[in-house]
């Protein structure tokens, strides 16, 4: 194996930190504030150099939001050769048509990416982590305290395996795992029990969206091929999202409302 690549080989073997992409947003975020104060307090060439590079960078993104804007747009329309003689008040308007920028299509695609649904609940209560997690201490003497109990419900894979305890840093225990979410549909007005795909969004943190926190708000996706739900071509539809309702950790199940 090449020196340079014991990095690689070690996030092969053993995977990333819990919240690896938490600290790396965060980071991102921090970013700003470090290029603005390089930015005051350069002098000299090295000021040139970075203010050409900014110069480049500004048009380019001014590029892309005028090539991806979503206002609609007027363009001019062919000039057609009326048939009759026309009025002089008419003589020097233009024809104007809009288009719009981009197709339905693209923004529903666009839509889906950020996570905009029209939800059942669009505002759930802030749940901060000691709610969530209870801290474990390990060591002979009690000191150390870098493990967490997760306190709500959760959703694992099928293939999940846990990690070796003496250094599994988040717990979540067996009795709080759930598979199956009842599942109400707001057209049919049934309710069906649909095996859970996984947790795409906890609006709570990205870390629980990451541990397969459930909590009240949270959006999941169901196998929904035992309904039968088809597609405008023909296919059968397999997974679907849905909104969680209730708070399973008081409940002992969970409930949902399906997005359509």
């Amino acid at each position: 194996m090449p020196q340079n690549e014991y990095m690689e080989r070690h996030r092969k073997l053993h995977g990333r930190r819990m919240d690896h992409e938490e600290r790396t947003r965060k980071k991102e975020a921090r970013e700003v504030k470090r290029v603005s104060e390089y930015a005051q307090n350069a002098r000299g060439i090295k000021a040139k150099l970075f203010n050409k590079k900014r110069h480049a960078e500004k048009i380019q993104m001014k590029k892309t939001l005028a090539m991806h804007e979503e206002k609609k747009s007027k363009k001019k329309k062919e000039a057609d050769v009326p048939d009759g003689a026309i009025p002089a008040y008419l003589m020097d308007r233009e024809g104007q048509a809009r288009a719009k920028a981009l197709s339905n299509m693209i923004k529903q695609k666009r839509k889906e990416k950020a996570g905009k649904w029209s939800v059942p609940l669009p505002k759930v209560r802030a749940i901060g982590e000691d709610e969530v997690m209870k801290v474990i201490r390990t060591g002979k003497r009690q000191k150390k305290a870098w493990k967490r109990m997760i306190t709500k419900h959760t959703f694992v894979g099928e293939g999940f395996t846990r990690k070796p305890p003496k250094y599994e840093r988040f717990i979540r225990p067996m009795a709080l795992r759930s598979k199956k979410a009842h599942v109400t549909h707001p057209e049919l007005k049934a309710t069906f029990s649909l095996p859970i795909i996984g947790v795409k969004k906890n609006p709570n943190s990205p870390l629980y969206t990451q541990l397969g926190v459930i909590t009240k708000g949270t959006i999941i996706e169901v196998n929904v091929s035992e309904l039968g739900l088809v597609t405008t071509g023909g296919k059968v539809v397999w997974g679907k999202y849905a909104q969680v309702t209730n708070n399973p950790e008081n409940d002992g199940c969970i409930n949902a409302v399906l997005l359509v």
